[in-house]
């Protein structure tokens, strides 16, 4: 059973989110809130496995909401939506620490496999996405000067800086694995460590660790597979 918090200004959008996530036996909807700053509070109250966040909200908006329940480091993973999938305010929210996003026009079993995904540590963001959205706001945001001073990036190994170079041009674990001529399942094992490594919550936020310390940039190489 994974459970849900549900934040959106919006009644009417509560109201459908909580008819579709009460419609399948694995969720469970554990409460709701209408504000970034009630999200916070209830988040830290009920601990819900995944929190269904709107951006736009009156008083405290989804990215500083957001910013605050990864700031706490419970267990509660942030699953954003938004209207329009290049919103700035997205970027904003996966730096903050959103485990992904969605779009709100997401068809009903992509929502549910969404909150199924960031439950167990997974990102919603399928690669491509997520090179077109990063693509679209690098050039806002100056890759750090201070990479060979950060003491996550300095404990990698060589295997596993090449695999988090990987993952922040977006390749798959499968093309990884081609690339490196290495199993899938120890691809999984040098993700889990460079995630750990660097203090990154899963793949997203491994991507913008990579842009922000130079390691991806706009027009790398995309094709892991040959």
């Amino acid at each position: 059973m994974t459970t849900v918090l549900v934040v959106d200004d919006q009644p009417l959008q509560r109201y459908g989110f909580r008819m579709l996530l009460e419609s399948v036996a694995e969720t469970d909807v554990v409460g709701e809130a209408a504000h970034g700053a009630e999200a916070v509070r209830k988040t830290a109250e009920l601990r819900p496995d995944v929190v269904l966040m709107d951006v736009r909200m009156p008083g405290m908006d989804g990215i500083e909401a957001t910013r605050r329940i990864a700031a706490a480091g419970g267990r509660s993973r942030v699953l954003v939506l938004t209207t329009f999938d290049l919103d700035e305010y997205v970027h904003a929210a996966l730096r903050a620490g959103a485990s992904g996003f969605l779009l709100k026009d997401a068809r009903p079993e992509e929502l549910l496999a969404g909150i199924r995904a960031v439950a167990v540590g997974d990102a919603v963001i399928a690669p491509a996405l997520t090179r077109r959205l990063l693509d679209e706001f690098a050039r806002y945001v100056p890759a750090r000067r201070d990479a060979a001073e950060d003491p996550g990036l300095g404990s990698l190994t060589d295997r596993e800086r090449e695999i988090l170079v990987a993952v922040g041009k977006g390749w798959t674990n499968g093309e990884i694995a081609a690339r490196f001529v290495l199993s899938e399942s120890t691809v999984n094992t040098h993700v889990g460590r460079v995630l750990a490594k660097i203090g990154a919550r899963d793949r997203v936020q491994a991507v913008i660790f990579a842009y922000d310390h130079g390691l991806a940039r706009p027009n790398d190489d995309r094709t892991g597979g040959g």
